[in-house]
Parts: structure tokens; sequence; C-alpha cells
């Protein structure tokens, strides 16, 4: 079985643990829709490892795992050293669990904000996230935090790989109408690789220090 941690955890930022085993009031999960699952499983994501080139191994993190759709894919065609999912709803991470445990996936899955992630500065070297960031609560300040915290995730030379605006809007063409990420507020995720549905971004700069952060 894969390690689901669904205990209060305490972020590197902060000394007082959290419990994010229930969704925020400002969350909303997308419905199960399993023709979009099987779509996304048999050809989206390996379109997506083809377009960008990805490199194998290394560690690996999935924000917004959801139902645990892309692990296996990911597990099987990057074979990373380690594969993280991460989740705020715990309902999903647990339906997570069961498919990455059907298909003897190896992976950890963790209940999880994304606008504050537990997990140690420059942890990973790829962070993927199938839309997340575009539906975050709190408006342009929820989506900030979600990217910084990405961005504070990754290692020096690390890749960020998401959606374009134009896969949102024909995933979710009413519920991602009008958002964008304000990128020009997070200098340090700087486009590399566009392949029209995905991007690729590169964290640029030294390990974060984040106790000089105000």
């Amino acid at each position: 079985m894969p390690e689901v941690l669904d205990r209060p955890v305490t972020s590197p930022r902060q000394d007082k643990p959290r419990a994010p085993s229930a969704p925020r009031d400002d969350y909303r999960s997308f419905g199960n829709m399993e023709s979009r699952n099987g779509l996304q499983e048999r050809v989206e994501i390996p379109l997506m490892l083809r377009a960008l080139g990805l490199p194998r191994g290394g560690r690996v993190l999935e924000v917004g795992c959801g139902r645990g759709v892309a692990l296996p894919v990911l597990s099987e065609r990057l074979e990373p050293e380690e594969l993280v999912g991460v989740d705020i709803d715990l309902s999903l991470i647990r339906a997570a669990g069961l498919r990455v445990s059907r298909t003897q996936t190896r992976a950890s899955l963790h209940i999880a904000d994304v606008r504050d992630l537990p997990f140690d500065n420059n942890s990973f070297d790829i962070v993927i996230d199938f839309g997340t960031c575009y539906h975050v609560g709190g408006g342009v300040k929820g989506q900030l935090s979600a990217l910084s915290e990405i961005a504070r995730v990754l290692r020096p030379g690390g890749l960020f790989v998401h959606e374009t605006r134009v896969a949102q809007h024909l995933a979710h063409p009413v519920r991602s109408f009008g958002r964008r990420l304000p990128w020009a507020r997070v200098a340090t995720l700087a486009v590399e690789r566009q392949a029209v549905l995905w991007t690729t971004r590169r964290r640029l700069g030294p390990s974060f220090d984040w106790s000089r952060q105000d």
C-alpha cells in the first residue's frame, strides 16, 4: 500500500502543526469523469511527456493529484527515484491510494494544500500540475502563493510542468474562463519549452533560504 499522510504535518516555514485533512472553504473539486480520466491516462500524459522531453529519474511531485490518474503513467514513463502526489481533499487521496495500490505504483500520497506544501526547500527535480494552480482559492493571491510554494520546493534547475490556458479552456471552458496565472510576479520560474497545451519552466537562482524571508 502507498504511504498516505493523513495526520497533521508541519511546514518548513511554520512551527505550528496544521490539519489539512478537510477541504478548505474555498476549495471545490472537479467531478469524477472516467472518460476524461482514461483520455488523460492513455493519451494526454504520454503526449505531454514526449512533447516536453522530460528527464527520467529524480524526485517528482504532482500537485493536485486528485484520484491519482497520472501517477502510474508518471511512474512508468519517468522512472523517478521518488514519486509524490498531494491533494487537499482526503477522499481524493484515498481514491488515489486505491489506484496506485491496484497498479502497484510506488508513490507516497499526502493531504496538503499547494499554497502551503509540507516539504523542505529544494526537495524536487520536477513538479507537475494538471491545472490546479488555475483553480486554487484566494484569487491572484492564492495563485501567487501556489506558484511561490512550487518554486520553493523545486531545486535550482528543477522543472515545473503545467498546463497552458489553452489546455485549461479545452478541458474546463466554463470554470477556467478568464483565469490566468501571475507569472510576472514569479521570476524564478522561467519558460524553457512550450508545446501548445503544456509548458516547462526552469527554476532559476540559488537555493532558497526562507529564514531570510519576511
